[in-house]
């Protein structure tokens, strides 16, 4: 279970957050997101409905995850970024950082149509000491149809298999998922794959299995760089967010292809930057994010599941194609059968220390990371 306990800010703060008015429109926020087809459904869903509703201007700007730059802004006392799109255990890491303003979830977060309180709607684990799951996205594996004419890639072993499916790979230049599917792919039980990670014997072995592939892999940093490099043929392989391969599916007409086997499902969260001077304004975009039928209209752009469950259940047809957009959700039942649950507690204990070792293993020099 992800669930940690909130913390508690000032009721007064909380109040001033919920009374927010249009007098308030001066006031302009930083919003921090992943750019792509994800930044243009937050965009679609909540961004620009937030400006017309509140007079508050909305500035989005993209990054590629981390919590450096967060560093950097806390430590110069004038943050510039309000609000920040976090993977769950990056948030937790800030979080226990002293980066992130504890949020007060009590009575922030409107119930639902048919009374249940809205603690009771998120999922477990969504409300955390500062800030809030909203999303649940997946990273997976995708292939370019036109690649494999005969038999196509269909489980995560078949990344590693060059001899089946020749060709250069696309992956993300961290080691979260390509180490748990390099394990995979020897077998080892989804439920066991974290308690080997957190020995040197399975680290062995998860870097042996990445050494087959390495010389026909192409990194990428950037989400949208695996969804162009599978589009345009220069790779044949390549993981990615599931979201961004349905857009490019449906939007864009590319023959890509989802691999679901061992696929490794997170939460985004919202964290407002500590000591940013919007705090009222922040936390009243969080609300707004957050209402139920705004989280159900977001999967409406983009195949990424609520939090909340109310929303879940109000989620129906892409608004573009009218695709059923439910069975393109990570959690889909036929999807969901060997998925694998990223311990985000386990990342925000090791990541420094395994991002260090991958860029070892990649030859780059070492990183010092200020804390």
């Amino acid at each position: 279970m992800l669930c940690k306990t909130a913390a508690m800010v000032a009721p007064a703060v909380l109040l001033l957050a919920l009374t927010i008015s249009p007098s308030v429109s001066a006031e302009e926020l930083t919003v921090v997101s992943w750019g792509g087809a994800f930044a243009r459904s937050q965009e679609s869903a909540y961004l620009k409905p937030f400006t017309t509703e509140t007079g508050i201007d909305v500035r989005l700007h993209k990054y590629d995850g981390g919590i450096e730059e967060i560093r950097r802004q806390v430590a110069s006392e004038r943050p510039s970024w309000d609000v920040v799109d976090l993977l769950y255990a990056d948030n937790v890491q800030a979080c226990d950082e002293g980066l992130l303003e504890p949020i007060d979830h009590a009575g922030l977060y409107p119930g639902t149509n048919d009374g249940t309180p809205a603690r009771e709607d998120f999922i477990d684990g969504a409300l955390i000491k500062c800030g809030v799951a909203h999303t649940m996205f997946s990273t997976v594996v995708a292939y370019n149809r036109r690649a494999f004419p005969g038999e196509k890639p269909r489980v995560i072993a078949d990344l590693f298999d060059l001899a089946r499916f020749p060709g250069r790979r696309g992956l993300q230049r961290k080691p979260i998922a390509n180490l748990e599917w390099a394990l995979l792919s020897y077998g080892v039980p989804r439920q066991e794959l974290y308690d080997l990670l957190s020995t040197e014997r399975g680290l062995r072995l998860a870097f042996a299995r990445l050494d087959q592939i390495r010389d026909h892999v192409v990194w990428w940093e950037d989400g949208q760089t695996p969804v162009e490099l599978l589009a345009e043929g220069r790779v044949v392989m390549a993981s990615g967010y599931n979201g961004r391969f349905f857009d490019a599916q449906v939007n864009s007409g590319d023959a890509i292809d989802i691999i679901w086997d061992g696929q490794l499902y997170d939460y985004d969260t919202w964290g407002i930057v500590r000591g940013t001077p919007h705090l009222e304004q922040a936390l009243h975009l969080v609300r707004f994010a957050t209402e139920t039928w705004r989280m159900a209209e977001l999967s409406g752009y983009i195949a990424y599941g609520p939090t909340r469950r109310s929303a879940a259940r109000l989620v129906g047809t892409h608004f573009d194609s009218g695709i059923d957009m439910r069975p393109h959700l990570p959690n889909h039942p036929f999807n969901f059968q060997t998925a694998i649950r990223k311990d985000n507690d386990w990342y925000s204990r090791t990541m420094d220390r395994l991002s260090e070792r991958f860029r070892r293993w990649l030859g780059e020099p070492s990183k010092t990371t200020s804390q």
